[in-house]
């Protein structure tokens, strides 16, 4: 990190008066030799650190020990660029001192589990199926405005295969103000009778606020996942290789991928897919923004391999260095074929 300009990472202040500063690039070196050697780490675990652990000394090179707020000030206040370009600047002194090949790449990747609790599941499908099924009840329910209420007015509500929000949000405005209703005198509790139309009005209300909940629950997913986490929404539940709950459940986990080039990470990427085919694309973009070209060979293995990965290596001017999924499965049969005619 002394052959890098790490000036630049910092917003500049003129400050000439006051007490002593600290010097900015050591606590960055800090910060970063903690997170890199503890994976995620507490300030305050920082600040014992520095008191106790010669390594940290060294770094802080005769500084008197800062406290954690010191280092949070310094990453919520002074660092003007994420860690990513820190990453990338540091690879490109190493990459250019050891000449590095960025041709050859080999790409494999691991799940790791998220900090969300583990039953706090929304699946699309589910809410895609419970979806429809609030769309039937609305138009049981305009059958029976039409019927018991509407009818007398001379009003008639259109039914339709799906309702929108907005469309029912109107049937609703609608209904109350050609009925007269007046939200403050409903009534509610034992010993009260409610009337037809505060019960349809209610209930009406109620299917639209479902409406609504499906709707961003569904959006939160998004095309490519069928699943999240109601307290980490960018977790994606999926199997893990380490089941220590021993019933083969699903748990909330992110894709973690890496691209190696000579024994060095030179790209790295945190994905909510489950597959890793829908992970290859986003790290090879990835690749080309970070180095201005794409690796001539990525090599990865059958988990990769896919018609459009494929397809995607060929638009880019990248060898097919994949296996396809059956590939082992297909090699065993041939071989075994093989066997048998006696070749």
């Amino acid at each position: 990190m002394d052959h890098i300009d790490l000036s630049r990472y910092f917003v500049e202040k003129g400050y000439k008066t006051g007490r002593p500063r600290c010097d900015a690039q050591k606590l960055l070196k800090v910060i970063l030799f903690a997170f890199m050697e503890n994976g995620i780490c507490s300030l305050r675990e920082i600040e014992k650190l520095c008191h106790n652990d010669i390594r940290y000394m060294y770094l802080l090179d005769g500084m008197k020990t800062p406290s954690f707020a010191t280092f949070g000030n310094l990453i919520r206040n002074e660092l003007t660029d994420s860690v990513e370009q820190i990453f990338a600047d540091i690879n490109s002194y190493i990459f250019t001192r050891d000449h590095v090949d960025l041709q050859h790449t080999y790409i494999d990747g691991t799940k790791i589990e998220a900090n969300a609790n583990r039953y706090t599941w929304v699946w699309k499908k589910s809410c895609v199926k419970n979806r429809q099924k609030v769309f039937d009840k609305i138009s049981l329910l305009i059958d029976s405005m039409n019927q018991e209420i509407l009818g007398y007015l001379g009003i008639k509500f259109e039914k339709r295969e799906v309702y929108a929000i907005d469309y029912v949000s109107e049937l609703l405005t609608v209904y109350k103000e050609t009925t007269g209703l007046d939200e403050t005198s409903f009534v509610s509790g034992r010993g009260h009778r409610k009337s037809i139309r505060q019960k349809q009005y209610e209930e009406l209300n109620e299917y639209l606020e479902r409406l609504k909940s499906y709707a961003y629950q569904i959006e939160t997913c998004g095309e490519e996942r069928n699943s999240y986490s109601k307290t980490d929404h960018d977790a994606t539940f999926m199997r893990l290789k380490r089941d220590y709950m021993g019933n083969d459940q699903l748990l909330p986990a992110y894709n973690l991928q890496a691209a190696i080039c000579d024994e060095y990470i030179a790209v790295i990427d945190v994905k909510p897919y489950a597959s890793d085919m829908e992970c290859f694309v986003p790290l090879m973009e990835k690749f080309n923004r970070t180095y201005g070209h794409y690796p001539k060979y990525p090599v990865a293995d059958a988990g990769y391999g896919s018609y459009n990965n494929y397809l995607y290596c060929e638009e880019h001017g990248m060898e097919k260095y994949m296996k396809f999924t059956m590939y082992k499965k297909k090699r065993q049969i041939k071989n075994t074929m093989r066997i048998r005619i006696g070749l």
